[in-house]
């Protein structure tokens, strides 16, 4: 067993070999590599299977008592100054090596009919790859300064993917807006890092904790530096994890195909931020001001994700605001102490909402088969309706995940929002209310997606329809291809500027009057991810946590945590569990009332109160207070500095090319060569002095 954790750093490094070996051929073969399609795919699958099998055996040790495993070497050192870089197993370590492997995994098995005929298909496999690895290496991360390393990998794996279809300008600036909304929190992090070093002398996470509590008690350090430095550090898993303020760029981030949505929501790039709260939990503990602040930013960031997700009509902007409203409760849990809870609602969000954001892959799939690639009218929920007898699993699946997310037990979201709900309300009720009301709120625009996609009568051949939403649409983009010098890290092949994005078995000018169901290849990921979206929530069952006896804070001890789980009350968890339940199954009346049976009309309300809907459906004017603060108002900052540099600095240069212009123009005419010229300046400059020193 021992032989096992010696090896565990091949768990990165696996999905790193096939990134290179697959990336490299691209660079160097890029005509060879682009046709071994199916070749390439089973190679990067098959390594990444490597380390999903090595995780499940790591995680099974730990399960079984294995202590924790770390394993380091001196990386750079100078005088008293040594970084120390490596990997280290713990329990929460061998969770997210399970998680992120297995999504990963599956989303790699649904890639292959998702992207069947896009001409990037190698490349997207090759970034998958890369993604996956990056992931891996921050989670075994040791110490904060490799945690940043990995963290900016993870960064710089997200802006390729993003914008994997460079061409179209939508996605082009969709990668640019994720890639520079985490250089603010990125940059944030950097600062808190070499805050708490320059104040602890160190990068190890307990250390940092410990030498921080001990500076602040002893006067060494004021609480108010120290909350500084934990707030800087929050800043980078706010950005990551999409907290407001810095939550803008992940709607955005539906331009990339739907494979890398699965991912990043689930189990990568978001993960990231709410894992590094964790790792972190050893600072933040003992910084009550931060805590407060991570707790609020997590129930405010839920509210408006929710706030927003009621009214989109994109299926995959409605989950991905559905994704930040999550996140808010996860940030919220670790904010209010709950640190098990945070963790325990990160694991069975991975799952359900991957196989929510695969179904909704499937959606498009099969529209797309009735209105063509085009992402206005194949994403819009107003087009679909009736899907479910034309895509029974996909339906099933997409149910099983809104029974999930919106916490109907036994499903696995009940498990982990009810005993996040249950903490909210033992440190703060006003914190339970927020988290209480966006339950409602979620139930309600979770089924509106699900009835308005799955039931009722089809409308994608209903013309007007069509028209009225690319007339309305403020963009009205249709994947235009535009022809260019293919350059950078992602024109790996400069044909493909020539192709479009047939990304679909379907989409070569064939349409049909119906769409139809996935291919195996992408509904048996949906099917494998339905299991734990039903089941992997009674591992955290208040009554027999199994989770939490595995997954508790640094801080704590396991006689503690059983102590802790022995109190508990039948008749506080029904009272906290029939108050969730109830909020949910109220918003799930509306939606049915609204999108099913149509005894109330949405459009009749919208109108009643149409501020309001207008403000959540231009996303609280968030991305336009942005535009008008940041970009355009960097834009007048950069005129003005032109003005400046033009009148002042370039004045200033000109001014000193004129006077030697003007000082040498004037002076050639006394330089003339002729020696009586000469005598006369002579004669007359000694006249002059006799002149004045005789007055």
């Amino acid at each position: 067993m021992e032989a096992l954790y010696q090896y565990a750093w091949l768990i990165p490094l696996l999905p790193l070999l096939g990134a290179m070996v697959v990336g490299l051929g691209l660079i160097s073969y890029s005509q060879a590599t682009s046709n071994l399609r199916r070749g390439s795919a089973i190679f990067i699958v098959s390594l990444l299977g490597t380390a999903m099998v090595l995780s499940f055996a790591i995680l099974w040790s730990q399960i079984n008592g294995h202590e924790t495993y770390t394993q380091m070497f001196e990386w750079a050192a100078a005088g008293n100054f040594k970084l120390s870089m490596g990997y280290t197993i713990d329990h929460l370590t061998a969770l997210m090596l399970v998680i992120v492997t297995t999504v990963a995994f599956l989303v790699m098995v649904y890639t292959d009919g998702y992207m069947a005929h896009d001409p990037g298909y190698v490349r997207f496999y090759a970034y998958l790859s890369l993604f996956s690895s990056s992931m891996l290496g921050l989670v075994v991360s040791p110490n904060l300064v490799q945690v940043y390393i990995f963290w900016e990998l993870v960064g710089v794996s997200s802006y390729l993917l993003i914008g994997f279809w460079y061409d179209r300008k939508a996605a082009a600036d969709a990668c640019q807006k994720a890639f520079v909304t985490n250089r603010v929190g990125d940059f944030g992090l950097l600062l808190g890092m070499l805050g708490i070093y320059w104040a602890t002398g160190s990068f190890e996470f307990e250390v940092m904790g410990v030498r921080l509590e001990q500076l602040v008690e002893t006067g060494a350090l004021s609480a108010g530096l120290a909350t500084l430095f934990g707030v800087l550090v929050f800043l980078g898993p706010a950005a990551k994890s999409a907290q407001f303020p810095l939550h803008v760029w992940l709607p955005d981030a539906m331009e990339g195909p739907t494979p890398i949505s699965a991912l990043i929501h689930a189990a990568t790039m978001v993960a990231a931020g709410v894992f590094l709260v964790a790792r972190m939990y050893p600072v933040f503990e003992h910084l009550p001001v931060v805590m407060n602040i991570i707790a609020w930013t997590g129930a405010f960031t839920a509210f408006l994700g929710a706030t927003i997700a009621i009214t989109q009509n994109d299926i995959k902007k409605g989950l991905a605001y559905s994704t930040i409203s999550q996140l808010g409760y996860m940030v919220m849990a670790m904010g209010v102490g709950a640190y098990s809870a945070g963790l325990f609602h990160l694991m069975t969000h991975a799952y359900f909402k991957a196989m929510l954001f695969l179904c909704s892959g499937s959606v498009i799939h099969g529209m797309e088969a009735v209105v063509g690639h085009n992402p206005v009218l194949a994403q819009d929920m107003r087009l679909m309706g009736g899907l479910r007898k034309y895509m029974p699993v996909t339906s099933a699946c997409f149910l099983i995940g809104t029974l999930a997310i919106c916490g109907i037990p036994p499903f696995a979201g009940f498990w982990s929002k009810d005993e996040i709900l249950g903490s909210a309300f033992g440190a703060n009720p006003a914190l339970w209310l927020i988290g209480w009301a966006t339950a409602g709120m979620t139930a309600f625009y979770m089924f509106r997606m699900y009835f308005s996609t799955f039931e009722g009568e089809f409308r994608g051949n209903d013309e007007q329809i069509k028209q009225q939403l690319m007339a309305a649409n403020s963009t009205g983009e249709k994947v235009e291809m535009t022809p260019a010098v293919a350059f950078g890290p992602g024109a790996m092949d400069p044909k493909e500027l020539e192709h479009g994005h047939d990304d679909h078995d379907h989409d070569h000018g064939h349409h049909s009057d119906s769409p139809h169901e996935s291919p195996i290849s992408m509904t048996l990921p949906l099917m494998v991810l339905a299991i734990p979206s039903m089941i992997i929530g009674l591992l955290g069952t208040p009554f027999a946590n199994y989770f939490e006896q595995f997954i508790y804070a640094p801080g704590e001890s396991l006689a503690e945590v059983l102590e802790g789980l022995a109190e508990f009350d039948l008749t506080e968890f029904l009272i906290m569990a029939g108050n969730s339940v109830g909020i949910a199954l109220i918003g799930i009346t509306f939606a049915s009332l609204m999108y099913l049976s149509r005894k109330i009309d949405p459009g009749a309300i919208a109108e009643k109160i149409k501020p309001l809907y207008n403000f959540s459906l231009n996303k609280w004017y968030l991305d336009d207070l942005n535009d008008f603060l940041f970009v355009k108002g960097s834009r007048r900052l950069a005129r003005q500095v032109l003005e400046v540099d033009y009148k002042v600095v370039d004045g200033a240069v000109n001014l000193t090319g004129f006077i030697t212009l003007l000082t040498g123009e004037g002076l050639k005419y006394l330089e003339n060569g002729r020696a009586q010229f000469y005598a006369l300046i002579v004669f007359v400059a000694v006249l002059g002095l006799v002149v004045f020193s005789g007055v």
